[in-house]
């Protein structure tokens, strides 16, 4: 599990993912975690302010900009309730396709560039 953690850490660091991208899948096919479990699990470590030592390091650096921090943050509230509460409704089928859709869409706009 502290493996998860750094490896989700280091990537958070470096391109501000962890949870969804590292965190979740690894849970489900390194530890054999249901989908729903893996996700629980993740947002549960990401609770506590986890990116601080990252973000201070950005902001020394003068890479922040706390106004857009600050919405996000607000949104993340509560847009987290809000997706826990759609995905509790969802099959673990459904929601382990939903996911990857989310993934494929996500890597195709990145490939693809502007």
């Amino acid at each position: 599990m502290l493996a998860i953690g750094l490896v989700g850490g280091v990537l958070g660091g470096m391109f501000g993912l962890g949870g969804g991208l590292v965190i979740v899948p690894a849970l489900i096919f390194l530890c054999g975690m249901k989908e729903l479990d893996a996700l629980g699990t993740s947002l549960a470590a990401l609770i506590p302010p986890v990116g601080l030592l990252g973000a201070s390091e950005y902001y020394r650096n003068g890479h922040m900009n706390l106004k857009y921090a600050a919405l996000i943050a607000l949104g993340l509230f509560v847009g987290f309730y809000f997706g826990a509460k759609i995905t509790m409704g969802l099959s673990p089928e459904t929601a382990r396709r939903a996911y990857a859709v989310f993934l494929i869409v996500v890597a195709a706009k990145m490939l693809m560039g502007k």
